[in-house]
């Protein structure tokens, strides 16, 4: 009987971890590309953050579901039920989805590094952050961690 090999190598296999939550803005856009969005209007965005690593902790977890959900809370409270275009940290920038993925990315990647998820957290090797607007599009931002 014939194997099949699915992965070229073994440091390619992953676990995943994913927690969801939401946060809510308002934004205009800059461009002629954007249309209507070029107003002021709200936006609904679910946030997916998925952990990746390829060996589970000593507890055979990835990363511990509440403190990943809290540290998500924190980061996305930052710019939750915010106007984006008077927001200080944000002011100049077209907050579109792209840019708020990897805002959230880099908040995130800044409390694993803090050590805000615990210490076993260090295994996680990379960070894969989705915000969806609608059930029709949404852009993600990921990218490996340094180890």
């Amino acid at each position: 009987m014939a194997s099949i090999t699915i992965f070229s190598n073994e440091e390619d296999l992953m676990y995943s971890l994913c927690v969801r939550d939401h946060v809510m803005i308002a934004h205009s856009l800059r461009g002629e590309v954007f249309g209507p969005a070029q107003r002021l209007h709200g936006a609904t965005f679910v946030v997916d953050l998925e952990f990746r690593r390829p060996e589970l902790d000593r507890d055979n977890l990835v990363v511990d579901i509440g403190l990943a959900s809290r540290a998500l809370r924190a980061v996305l409270a930052g710019f939750d039920y915010c106007n984006l275009d008077e927001h200080p940290g944000l002011r100049g920038q077209n907050t579109t989805t792209e840019f708020l993925a990897r805002l959230v990315f880099d908040g995130m990647a800044a409390r694993l590094v803090a050590g805000e998820l615990g210490e076993s957290a260090r295994g996680i090797r990379s960070l894969r952050v989705m915000l969806r607007e609608s059930h029709l599009a949404w852009a993600a931002y990921e990218s490996e961690l340094p180890i």
